[in-house]
């Protein structure tokens, strides 16, 4: 039976990947904080199923002894502070998770289990103020956020103990991808339910930033396995995971509105932009300058085609079904 340890297991790609490995006959481990509330987020339903151990990204003791205790074939590391917002406002806390930590880990299994093989979770993000268009695994790096550099270093320090130490390292560099685990900070899920409020009365308007953002969504149980095909192969290697797609955040929520039976007019630019319902001509969507980065990242698209051919991997949910299923499920929520 095969063993693996998953950080950031109670997010939204760890749970996934746990019930991906699950499914797969590995023994799972997960990496958890030690919390008064003992939250285990997205993987409740499956406590029984996996062996948690506390630890933290920046206490190298307790991922060297979280490494030990586990002693995987297969390290899966997608711990992340990773709202690009919150890194302007703790960008040090962001870094020593983010990039000191994936060194931390790095370190503990080089010392206690060299044979594991690692995944990375590394970002569309380091891209940031892109050099071409769509985005492969040779575009330069140009990151635009704290959160979008303490990535870059994780990734390349990855990179440079798979070089220095012949590690068998891999590393995801996935594109937006959401699903109804993501957590309600984040814009598509914060437009998702705030189109189910707003379409039962329990809300009256939605607030965003830049409705010209472009990005390539997908969906995060087709991007999950993209993790552990990489994993399967002969020779560890970096791999774009994208639906080579992009559109914007106002076309999103043009998308979740519409299906949630409020119809949208837009009107106006900029800051001054609102989203009117057809149906009652009121204001559901508003832009508010609260909601705007200091620096941001304008368009994001991804070239999937190395991950297709050597993986052969192929994602199955379209953005308009993910963008129905997240509204799907913030509507039950709210039944």
């Amino acid at each position: 039976m095969k063993k693996a340890l998953i950080t950031g297991i109670t997010g939204q790609d760890g749970s996934f990947l746990a019930e991906l490995l699950l499914e797969k006959g590995y023994k799972v481990y997960g990496l958890i904080r030690r919390n008064s509330s003992s939250d285990l987020g997205n993987v409740k339903h499956l406590e029984n199923e996996i062996d948690f151990i506390y630890g933290d990204m920046t206490d190298a003791s307790s991922l060297r002894s979280a490494v030990k205790q586990s002693a995987p074939d297969e390290v899966y590391n997608l711990a992340a502070q990773s709202f690009v917002k919150l890194s302007w406002s703790q960008p040090v806390f962001t870094t020593e998770v983010n990039g000191t930590g994936v060194l931390k880990l790095l370190d503990a299994v080089k010392d206690i289990k060299p044979d594991s093989k690692f995944y990375q979770a590394s970002t569309s993000e380091m891209f940031g103020l892109v050099q071409e268009t769509p985005q492969t695994e040779k575009t330069p790096f140009y990151p635009r956020s704290p959160y979008g550099v303490s990535k870059l270093y994780g990734h390349w320090i990855t990179i440079n103990y798979k070089e220095s130490y012949d590690m068998f390292c891999s590393e995801g560099i996935l594109f937006n991808h959401e699903s109804e685990r993501r957590k309600p900070e984040f814009v598509t899920r914060k437009i998702t339910a705030a189109a189910a409020a707003i379409s039962h009365g329990l809300q009256d308007k939605l607030y965003l930033g830049n409705l010209d953002a472009e990005r390539d969504w997908g969906y995060a149980g087709d991007y999950v396995e993209a993790m552990w095909l990489m994993l399967q192969q002969d020779k560890p290697d970096s791999f774009v995971v994208a639906s080579g797609e992009k559109h914007s955040v106002r076309e999103f929520a043009s998308i979740a509105f519409e299906k949630a039976g409020i119809p949208l007019t837009w009107q106006g630019e900029g800051i001054n932009e609102k989203g009117i319902c057809q149906k009652t001509g009121r204001t559901i969507v508003e832009v508010s300058p609260e909601f705007f980065r200091p620096a941001d990242v304008v368009t994001l698209l991804g070239n999937p085609e190395k991950a297709e051919k050597v993986l052969n991997w192929k994602r199955k949910i379209s953005f308009e079904s993910l963008v129905e299923l997240m509204l799907k499920h913030d509507i039950e929520q709210i039944k």
